[in-house]
């Protein structure tokens, strides 16, 4: 089987081509996917906690607080004390953080009305379950349970 003919060879050539066109966009307003997928899951009058935005995210907890870092001191966030919990942190987005959003918002929106104009609905149908079938594969955590590698064959001597 080449690379090709494999799902998660596809699906990272897929990402990867649609994180770097949203990169191109992104750099041209000061900032980069990560931050403008960050924007997009804070709640513009609550706030977000802290402790929620790396799940919606599928990011580790050590990469969140380095974007969350770097979105404060670019002025797109500041961090307040929940009022119900003083242990917890909520998330808020300044104007300049506002703005980004609405960036990320149109661009993640231009992205998906250009995909849908070339692309039957028939077909995301087909696509999106396919994927949600894929996710729920690996979420299940049942994906390996029945895989036993195949022992390597031994060389024989020369």
């Amino acid at each position: 089987m080449t690379p090709e003919e494999t799902v998660d060879y596809n699906i990272k050539v897929a990402w990867h081509a649609i994180s770097r066109m949203y990169n191109t966009q992104a750099a041209k307003h000061d900032i980069t996917t990560s931050i403008g997928f960050v924007l997009l899951n804070i709640d513009q009058e609550n706030g977000t906690p802290a402790t929620k935005i790396a799940p919606l995210l599928g990011l580790e907890t050590r990469s969140l607080t380095r974007i969350l870092r770097s979105m404060e001191e670019k002025g797109l966030i500041y961090k307040q004390a929940d009022t119900q919990d003083k242990r917890s942190v909520r998330i808020f987005l300044t104007e300049e953080g506002l703005r980004g959003k609405e960036i990320s918002r149109q661009t993640v929106r231009h992205f998906n009305l250009k995909v849908r104009e070339k692309i039957p609905q028939s077909e995301l149908n087909v696509f999106f379950k396919v994927v949600g079938q894929i996710t729920g594969m690996i979420e299940g955590k049942t994906l390996y349970d029945d895989f036993k590698p195949k022992p390597l064959r031994s060389e024989s001597p020369a």
